[in-house]
């Protein structure tokens, strides 16, 4: 006789607790894979990516020519 594992009642896996339970699994995995990937992930400053408003608008620089 081949172990199949620890099965359960189909009366048990088909209860509604069951079933809540199942989800909150689902939803907590997919929530912890997520939050997995973006700690993984480079940051992203998002000030990086605004324009800048304390840049002058004149540049103060003894070469007027040159970059601000």
């Amino acid at each position: 006789m081949t172990s199949l594992g620890i099965l359960l009642p189909e009366a048990l896996v088909r209860s509604h607790a069951f079933g809540i339970l199942a989800a909150f699994v689902a939803i907590n995995t997919v929530i912890y894979v997520a939050l997995s990937i973006a700690k993984a992930l480079p940051k992203v400053y998002v000030r990086d990516h605004l324009p800048r408003t304390y840049e002058r608008a004149e540049t103060r620089s003894i070469h007027p020519d040159g970059p601000r």
